[in-house]
């Protein structure tokens, strides 16, 4: 048995962010426990192998608005440690990030193992024991100290205990027998299932921008712009992801049946749409609908669009019905389509759902329920859309658990 001071459970992001913050700020012993053999695993498969460390928002006010679940809890957060802050921290320790043009930042080597190395060398220079291979079976609290018992039979004894565990069951577990709330776990960035073959044909294909509204009965429309993207299985892209990190609850109640309204022009007017298919008929009244597109739409969208609205591909736009051509207008500006089920994104698992944020303390991550008990990361409520957002929360948090946890157990800050 050791009897460390400070514990950290879960080797991820907020894992190594609140180990290192933690040990480099304070004279106590700071213990990492990792189940797996290899820690960070989603650090080196995230953004495609490169790493979205963080986003280029600043304001604390916008950036809270990338969070679906726990952003009026971060914005004091943010003003503490924010995306600014990330990139100070990896340049410090010789690892400059870059922005992309979304506003992704990626380490100048756009490879995620840039980061691992940064990691894992900050937390061995200031001395955090990580043990990998350390499977939690059960935390105890007694006398004011927290009992941690292995699968392997070793135990730790520690005054302050940081659950880093992310959407790990077990972390859920531990911090509910402890006396914690948890709201109930749901996957929250995922694509969306559409049961029509002809658009699956289409897959590869993106359109930049769309709009799209999303309608579940008895729950309120939800809308989205962004690009996207085409797949074997249905849509996927940015605009479909953020749907899904905002739909989270009520498509998981719905079973994930719903109606995906698309605007595939949403840059202009429906009138300015009607307007330009009806000067196309007049100019190009000898061209064929198939060959010869009436708006800015990859071709092969364009022919599937035309299908839709029953219009043959070799008929010529002159001869084309009014009727028809508002169809196709319906059809490019309002297109409905049945969501049948979601898909995986696997680049990001994510999910909503964890601690209650009304029990957590967000200037130091203590428990408002547990003296010397501190969370990080994707154990919480909280969850951010696709860009960088679920790290930066991850590093804030993690940051402010380690910072918090040098405090007097229970201190009002």
């Amino acid at each position: 048995m050791t009897n460390d001071q400070i514990v950290i459970i879960g080797g991820g992001a907020a894992g190594f962010f609140a180990a290192i913050a933690a040990a480099e700020n304070s004279q106590m012993q700071v213990t990492l426990l990792e189940a797996s053999r290899q820690p960070l695993a989603k650090v080196r498969i995230s953004g495609g192998g490169r790493c979205n460390v963080t986003h280029a928002c600043f304001e604390p006010t916008a950036l809270v608005q990338h969070y679906p679940r726990g952003g009026k809890a971060l914005l004091g957060a943010f003003t503490r440690f924010q995306p600014r802050d990330t990139i100070g921290w990896f340049a410090n320790r010789g690892v400059p990030l870059k922005i992309e043009a979304d506003g992704r930042m990626f380490p100048i080597t756009d490879d995620s193992q840039t980061i691992v190395n940064c990691l894992m060398r900050s937390a061995q220079a200031c001395d955090v024991n990580i043990a990998t291979g350390s499977i939690v079976k059960s935390v105890k609290l007694l006398n004011k100290k927290f009992e941690i018992g292995l699968k392997s039979g070793e135990e730790f004894v520690c005054d302050r205990l940081v659950l880093a565990t992310g959407s790990n069951p077990l972390g859920y577990k531990i911090a509910q027998e402890l006396g914690h709330s948890i709201l109930p776990p749901v996957p929250s960035l995922f694509t969306f299932n559409i049961p029509d073959p002809k658009l699956r044909q289409l897959a590869g294909v993106s359109v930049n921008p769309v709009r799209l509204r999303l309608s579940i009965p008895g729950e309120k429309t939800l809308e989205q712009m962004g690009a996207l993207l085409i797949t074997h299985w249905g849509v996927s892209g940015p605009a479909v992801l953020k749907l899904s990190a905002w739909g989270a609850r009520m498509l998981q109640g719905s079973k994930y049946q719903g109606k995906l309204q698309i605007n595939w022009l949403p840059q202009m007017t429906v009138e300015e749409v009607k307007q330009k298919l009806l000067l196309v008929k007049q100019e190009w009244g000898k061209r064929t609908v198939g060959l010869h597109r009436g708006v800015d739409l990859p071709h092969r969208l364009w022919q599937y669009m035309i299908d839709r609205a029953g219009i043959t591909r070799d008929i010529r736009w002159a001869d084309v019905p009014n009727k028809s051509l508002n169809l196709l207008l319906q059809e490019l500006t309002q297109g409905q389509y049945l969501v049948s089920g979601k898909g995986v994104f696997k680049e990001e698992f994510v999910t909503c759902g964890g601690v209650n944020l009304k029990e957590v303390n967000f200037k130091t991550m203590e428990s408002k329920l547990v003296p010397g008990l501190y969370f990080a990361g994707e154990i919480l409520d909280i969850d951010g859309v696709t860009g960088g957002f679920n790290f930066q929360s991850a590093w804030t948090t993690g940051y402010l658990a380690g910072a918090g946890v040098q405090g007097e157990k229970g201190e009002k800050h």
